[in-house]
């Protein structure tokens, strides 16, 4: 049998002993139901702490047919409280199958027993004991709780599930362990005796239906009851230079350095500080640093409640709360005003989706009410609309941001707090410092749209996001001015996600789903295989693409062969009105090489991963520059792969301008995209114009070729920009350092060969190293008579695609020989197109050896 403790016991209470009738270690010929009896194993025996009240659990009281008096040493106090339980009771079913009256499993408010206290002058006090009352069921059914006492365990706060071994992907989401079941569940129940001048001598227990074991009681004085909290309060723990704070929860859900007797300690970690006396002069979205020394405590307790820190000190909170402790622990103001937070547009004052975080003086984040307080930046762990934004070298300096949809309801501490509120790359976001006082009802922040790039038809748009329901989507993408979310279903081993949202038909947001217009989101579908790549299929209609997964871990199940290419697949959603991405480019780097040859993709993808500062990566423009080089025309699109709340919508997004003749749908939205006017940027704005011609355009050049005009543009609201430069064939021709927020210019530049232009945007924020913040998609300049293939760039491509064969051919799972034939000679057609290409420009190329020919 265990002892039982669930943290510190308080020095307000003390056991009291008594000689029972049953020993539990020994029960012979026991009354006690045979459920009872094979749970009796995990009863609690010995010194046990529940609700940080201390008992002495020796010989019991069984109660069932028989009064049984017990004597107590003589005692003064203001509460007695009892652990106890009961033994189930029959749950009695009429002819026709139904129960009358209905009391429940629990039998509520069946009187079970009488518990008589004897005073030293004789008199005696009797309070009846109900069932779901005062007492509970050993086993407790879900949703049979008892009204006025508590199960033994007090509940405790529990880690993620990749916060700590062992934890269930599921319940720990909640980040609370209620401990209110087991196999075996006593009940503490305070009794307030209402004269605790006179001296109490004894009691009688008096059986009145079923089984009861009172197994402990102790006495104590505390002004209030002693199994109610109070609601969440906060205090700084400050911890010397040679004590490092270790945030790991014990079984208990107790940490090492700060523990509370009659209360929890709900979270500890080390504060985040802000630059808050600059804040409205530092940047959206920085990292808070983080302290060695201090600890952001908060906890829920009696007011009578202790401290108990690491080095054996007990501290009040009562004390710690009166600001009369020492400097050890200090109190953060409580978060009890409740103000409505308002955010509207400039001009128009009407309210506006928006990213938001708001923080305290101690750097405590504070969420609105209907928000996760305490963030999971986990894959696939995250079940609201959050950004965390996290430093995965220090993934403990988590800047936390919502989603709101323009108003939003918090409960703000007095003094002054600290807000960020963001809206996309065209509004300028907005650090601001207010005063809550007791007067403070509503909070109203403006912002205003600097970048007029809407206004110019451009559409912003995610390429890919996963896992969140398309209405969550919805708000993400309005509140960071995303205008099309691409919602991706997919298979991950035997996990399917968002295939239940995936119709072929509905945009939502829409007016004909009822929406506005102005944010749309569309499920499409990421089609995987672990070693051919990854395609995703964006907008088409009618059945979802099957099967999203092919060949096997990781990507697809065990035992899974590869049944289709990511060509085919690409060609399934074009002919059902999709278009065609290749994602987070180049990466799985095999068979797209062939899809690109073989002109089935429509876009590829940049992508941010979960990084705001690292802007867009060097490698996949390398990449990209190869098929630009061999005249493959791919316009760049922007994708983040969500799949954590660590990662923003539109991190990294898509600006792609639509025909001026057509109006803003999804449709419209495909179509700039296969018209190939586009960007992709983590900030930055851009316009770029060769010879008149936007960006994703074609023209030539006679055969002696000529010179370009080049006009452009780029402004920010949020990166700062430092220079701007004409990339020409995979090389820098221009460069022009530019000032942060706004620039433009004209070059002029001789062509002599066919090439591809593009304009490419630099900038970070000053404490930040320099990136590739934007980059457009190129215009193609061809000069007759000068064919596009740089032969380097060919071979790779070409090579890329014979692994794509060797790979099919080898260790790759075999369907069926017919569907092995059949993806071979797709691959083989593509490799067949470049080949010649080679061959018939006269270029000398190695294969792989079992494709070399003479």
């Amino acid at each position: 049998m265990p002892s039982h403790h669930d943290g510190p016991q308080s020095q307000h209470f003390k056991p009291l002993s008594f000689k029972g009738n049953a020993n539990l270690q020994t029960v012979e010929n026991s009354p006690l139901s045979k459920e009872m009896q094979e749970a009796l194993e995990h009863a609690s025996i010995g010194s046990c702490t529940a609700w940080g009240i201390p008992f002495q659990v020796n010989e019991v009281v069984i109660l069932d047919h028989q009064p049984v008096q017990i004597d107590l040493p003589p005692t003064q106090a203001r509460w007695l409280v009892f652990l106890h339980t009961s033994d189930i009771r029959p749950f009695l079913l009429n002819e026709h199958g139904f129960a009358s009256p209905m009391g429940g499993r629990g039998q509520l408010n069946e009187h079970a027993a009488n518990y008589v206290i004897r005073y030293e002058d004789g008199t005696e006090l009797t309070q009846s004991i109900r069932r779901r009352h005062q007492i509970g069921v050993f086993q407790r059914n879900w949703g049979e709780n008892c009204f006025e006492a508590v199960a033994s365990h007090k509940p405790q706060p529990s880690r993620a599930a990749h916060e700590q071994p062992g934890g269930g992907w599921g319940w720990t989401q909640t980040r609370v362990n209620a401990a209110d079941s087991g196999d075996w569940v006593n009940w503490l129940w305070a009794w307030e005796n209402p004269q605790p001048e006179k001296t109490i001598t004894g009691l009688r227990f008096e059986p009145v239906a079923g089984l009861v074991i009172i197994s402990a009681i102790t006495s104590g004085d505390v002004s209030e009851l002693p199994l109610r909290w109070r609601p969440r309060r906060k205090a700084r723990l400050v911890l010397p230079p040679w004590e490092s704070f270790k945030p790991e929860l014990d079984q208990d859900g107790l940490v090492k350095h700060l523990q509370l007797d009659m209360g929890q300690v709900i979270s500890a970690k080390l504060r985040l500080l802000y630059p808050d006396e600059n804040w409205e002069e530092t940047y959206n979205n920085q990292f808070p640093g983080l302290s060695t020394s201090e600890v952001l405590v908060e906890y829920t307790s009696h007011p009578e409640a202790c401290f108990y820190l690491w080095d054996g000190r007990i501290v009040p909170a009562a004390q710690v709360e009166a600001r009369t402790a020492d400097e050890t622990l200090l109190p953060v103001s409580p978060a009890e005003q409740t103000v409505r937070l308002r955010v509207v547009e400039k001009g128009s004052q009407e309210p506006i989706p928006v990213k938001l975080h708001i923080h305290g003086a101690w750097g405590e984040y504070l969420a609105p009410v209907d928000r996760h307080r305490i963030l999971n930046p986990a894959w696939f762990e995250d079940y609201s609309v959050d950004f965390a934004h996290q430093d995965f070298q220090k993934p403990e300096q988590m800047h936390a941001c919502t989603y709101i949809n323009g108003e939003t309801t918090l409960k703000l501490p007095s003094g002054k707090v600290y807000l960020e509120v963001s809206k996309g790359f065209e509004m300028r976001p907005l650090r601001k410092v207010v005063e809550v006082t007791a007067e403070t009802q509503e909070i109203t922040i403006e912002l205003e749209r600097v970048l007029p790039w809407r206004l110019k038809g451009w559409v912003t748009a995610d390429t890919h996001v996963h896992f969140l329901s398309p209405i969550s989507a919805l708000l993400e993408g309005a509140a960071e001015g995303v205008n099309v979310i691409n919602l991706l279903a997919s298979q991950w081993g035997e996990l399917m996600t968002n295939v239940g949202d995936f119709d072929g038909a509905t945009t939502w947001g829409s007016p004909q789903a009822g929406g506005a217009g102005e944010y749309l989101v569309r499920v499409g579908s990421e089609n995987r295989q672990h070693v051919l790549g990854h395609i995703s299929l964006l907008g088409y209609k009618g059945p979802i693409i099957a099967p999203m997964t092919t060949g096997g871990p990781d990507e697809s199940a065990l035992g899974d062969p590869i049944e289709v290419l990511l060509t085919e697949w690409a060609r399934q959603c074009r002919l059902q009105g999709g278009i065609v991405i290749l994602p987070h480019f180049p990466n799985p780097r095999a068979e797209h090489a062939a899809s690109i040859v073989s002109g089935d993709i429509d876009a590829i993808e940049m992508t941010a991963w979960e990084d705001l500062y690292s802007g867009i990566d060097p490698y996949s423009l390398s990449d990209w520059y190869r098929y630009l080089n061999c005249g493959y025309l791919l316009p760049a699109v922007g994708g983040t792969d969500k799949m954590t709340a660590a990662t923003a919508v539109g991190t990294v997004r898509t600006y792609a301008r639509l025909d001026p003749a057509s109006g803003f749908d999804y449709e419209a939205w495909k179509s700039a995209i296969r018209r190939a006017e586009t960007f992709v940027t983590y900030g930055p704005l851009l316009e770029f114009f060769v010879e008149g011609k936007p960006m994703g355009s074609q023209f030539e050049l006679p055969a002696s070729g000529g010179t370009v005009d080049i006009l452009w543009q780029a402004a920010s609201v949020t990166v700062p920009m430092s220079r701007v430069e004409l990339v020409v064939n995979g090389e820098i021709r221009e460069s022009l350092g530019v000032s942060p927020w706004d620039a433009s210019g004209q070059w002029t530049v001789k062509i002599e060969k066919s090439s591809w232009l593009a304009l490419l945007v630099r900038g970070h924020y000053a404490d930040q190293t320099e990136i590739i913040t934007a980059h457009s998609t190129p215009v193609m300049v061809r000069v007759e008579d000068s064919p596009m293939l740089a032969a380097a760039d060919a071979v790779t491509i070409l090579e890329q695609i014979e692994g794509a064969l060797v790979y099919l051919d080898t260790v790759g799972t075999r369907a069926e020989d017919r569907v092995y034939k059949r993806m071979r000679l797709v691959l083989e057609a593509s490799h067949r197109e470049l080949h010649n290409r080679l061959h018939q420009a006269g270029h000398f190329h190695d294969h792989i050896p079992p494709l070399e020919h003479g």
